[in-house]
């Protein structure tokens, strides 16, 4: 059995924070992960804390693979950012807004039409080119999906760049897709099936939604794009700037990249523990290797009780769920 002493020493120099959100995002306040030094540089272990050891171990295996193996070549420097729009009231909008200077293409969370339009409204307001992106996180059944993108459709023309895993179903959304003028983007329907056979997906998507963490990291995210063959979309899990970093490195990594990224999600927490934190200026993130704070480390460690339960977290996975080859990985 692998020792607590034996993870601390591959786990160099962790720390275990708890950083606030502005907004309930995901149902989630507070965003915990375990920062960690690799030879290659920091990462950060973050899975959300109702996944099970089998869906942590791709978050593990990201991570190990962010602290040991360096980052394959680079094609670009800076990367398109959307701005991230939680579920906030329409007047909060154009403050919120002014995290992301630059950025034209925004996405929105929502539930329905009646409860989300008058925030849309704010937003174009605000950003009158704007192509917006809305996320639904697979909440609608097909009728559902079918009244409220039409609602969508008729208020507001052809603003919407993609519709963001409207339905769980992957028949719902084949039939869905042949049915609006809207593109169909997928998240869930990958990131809870890392491991399956994604060469149909263009049967039901037109886009994919892609993350650096719950991929596996970025060489499993490299073949997973290769394999569904369909313009990409590299986005965070509300990860702190030094998980943000590899997500950059991801898409900075593509051959091609025909949309804006969804990596200006610091600006959800009320702080990083990256200072300066990876934002947008002028539309983009300039990409290079972070360390985190001292100060904010120590500002948002978490405390004994939840150190220990990430701690048992990870030994679970490393004993139970990840390969051999990854552990092979650290030196």
């Amino acid at each position: 059995m692998t020792s607590t002493f034996a993870l601390r020493d591959i786990f160099r120099d962790s720390v275990v924070v708890a950083i606030p959100t502005k907004t309930d995002f995901r149902g989630v306040s507070v965003r915990e992960a375990l920062i960690f030094r690799g030879s290659s540089g920091w990462s950060e272990f973050a899975p959300f804390v109702e996944y099970t050891a089998t869906e942590a171990a791709h978050w593990l295996r990201a991570a190990i693979e962010g602290a040991y193996i360096p980052w394959p070549e680079l094609k670009r420097t800076s990367i398109s950012i959307n701005a991230t729009l939680p579920r906030i009231a329409p007047e909060a909008v154009k403050s919120f807004l002014l995290n992301y200077p630059g950025c034209t293409t925004i996405k929105m969370k929502v539930n329905d039409f009646e409860s989300d339009a008058d925030r849309l409204e704010a937003v174009i307001d605000e950003v009158p080119d704007a192509k917006i992106r809305l996320d639904i996180n697979g909440g609608w059944t097909l009728t559902q999906a079918r009244k409220y993108l039409h609602e969508y459709f008729l208020r507001f023309g052809s603003v919407f760049e993609y519709i963001e895993q409207p339905c769980e179903n992957l028949e719902d959304l084949a039939t869905l897709k042949s049915e609006v003028p809207m593109k169909i983007a997928v998240d869930e329907a990958i990131r809870k099936f890392i491991g399956s056979d994604f060469t149909s997906i263009s049967d039901f998507a037109d886009i994919a939604i892609m993350k650096w963490a719950p991929s596996g990291g970025i060489t499993d995210a490299r073949k997973i794009i290769s394999d569904i063959g369909l313009p990409t979309v590299i986005s965070s899990a509300v990860d702190t700037g030094i998980g943000i970093t590899h997500g950059l490195a991801l898409a900075a990594s593509l051959d091609s990249l025909e949309y804006a990224c969804g990596l200006g999600t610091t600006a959800l927490l009320v702080e990083d523990i990256v200072k300066p934190s990876p934002r947008p200026i002028n539309g983009v993130i300039e990409l290079k290797r972070v360390e985190p704070n001292p100060e904010l480390l120590a500002k948002y460690q978490a405390s004994p009780e939840r150190v220990a339960w990430w701690e048992n977290r990870v030994i679970e996975v490393w004993e139970n769920a990840l390969s051999e080859e990854v552990k092979g990985w650290v030196n």
